[in-house]
């Protein structure tokens, strides 16, 4: 083989690898969620289909500095519907914090009194909310057991009496309960 087929066999290698390298999508949560679309996947959700999703939010993040990931994965679900076609209008998503999840979203004097650096999970739930798709309700019980008050939480979220009666209220109307 000489040099000149050696060198197009490499470039075409190189080139059909670059192909499938992707830049991440932000089809509905803008910047956050970052999800890719598979031509080939066979099995998505129906465009045509209503979502009514209700997450049960209990997981903590890492650590106070980094993003909780489970937040950062309501992004992901919403924007995968967005890339497979779903309207913003068919897809709503509520949000039940609760436990551990409280801390994601505790307002900036909080966490700082907290951590002593801003809660990076806000820019996330920003960006959820501007969506027009999901909503948040935080556990009073999980804050009264942490010692916290309504005013700790961020603005952009509800105070809900307890993550067990929005549970209760919102799956009875078809919401499909997914755990985080």
């Amino acid at each position: 083989m000489n040099k000149f087929s050696l060198i197009i066999i490499l470039l075409s290698l190189a080139f059909s690898t670059f192909s499938y390298a992707q830049t991440p999508q932000f089809p509905i949560v803008k910047g956050f969620g970052g999800i890719y679309e598979i031509p080939e996947a066979t099995e998505r959700p129906d465009p045509d289909g209503t979502y009514k999703i209700i997450i049960d939010l209990v997981s903590a993040a890492e650590s106070p500095g980094t993003v909780n990931r489970m937040v950062d994965n309501i992004a992901r679900m919403v924007n995968l519907h967005g890339i497979a076609g779903v309207s913003k209008d068919n897809i709503k998503v509520k949000v039940a914090i609760h436990g551990g999840a409280v801390f994601s979203a505790l307002n900036n004097d909080f966490y700082k009194k907290l951590y002593g650096i801003e809660n990076p999970n806000l820019p996330v739930f920003e960006a959820l909310k501007e969506s027009g798709v999901v909503e948040f309700y935080v556990c009073g019980q999980s804050l009264i057991a942490r010692d916290m008050l309504t005013t700790d939480v961020w603005e952009g979220a509800e105070i809900a009496l307890s993550m067990l009666t929005t549970l209760t209220k919102y799956v009875p109307q078809g919401y499909m309960l997914m755990r985080f």
